[in-house]
């Protein structure tokens, strides 16, 4: 008597996720031109024609990307007070608020040239720097708190680049520096 094997069970949910946990790594660390969906679905273990069925293309991919890595720095700093704030950024820098993905801001820096991705950037980017601002007590000081976010943003780009000491700061480094360049600039 000849057993069939069970066919693998389908897991749409968990697909989803492996496949938006791959390309986060993906475009974060070779951005949107050099990310090829094949690569993606070899990372995630799946058939590449599942990003059409559940990202509809690169760039939903991308914005699905870009949307989660905003869920995720909504948790950050801005939910923080002024005084814990550079902490909180600190902690994003050297990758300790999220160990899996530490270029989690990298990703929002990176363009795909898709009108509906730049809008969920640039969206969850200003939000960052509200956030910000209001977390100082200050919602109109806006410009500075973008102020603050720009110099994170090269923060993390010459972190990823290499250049010492700050690419191996630590978190305790990096506190002091960012707390004077908070208070500089949201507390005048």
């Amino acid at each position: 008597m000849r057993v069939e094997p069970s066919p693998r069970r389908r897991d749409a949910d968990r697909t989803r996720r492996l496949l938006l946990d791959a390309a986060l790594v993906r475009f974060t660390r070779d951005g949107y031109a050099a990310t090829r969906l094949r690569d993606v679905a070899e990372d995630a273990r799946v058939n590449v024609a599942l990003v059409s069925r559940y990202f509809e293309s690169k760039e939903g991919l991308f914005a699905a990307c870009l949307t989660k890595a905003g869920d995720e720095l909504r948790r950050s700093p801005g939910d923080a007070s002024l005084e814990t704030a550079p902490a909180a950024i600190a902690a994003q820098i050297v990758g300790r608020a999220l160990p899996e993905r530490p270029y989690q801001l990298l990703l929002l820096l990176r363009s795909s040239g898709d009108e509906r991705a730049e809008q969920i950037r640039l969206g969850v980017l200003r939000g960052y720097s509200e956030r910000l601002a209001a977390a100082a007590g200050e919602p109109h000081r806006l410009l500075e708190a973008q102020v603050v976010l720009a110099a994170t943003a090269g923060l993390v780009l010459l972190r990823k680049s290499g250049l010492e000491p700050l690419g191996t700061a630590t978190e305790d480094d990096l506190a002091g520096p960012l707390r004077d360049m908070i208070e500089a600039l949201l507390r005048r």
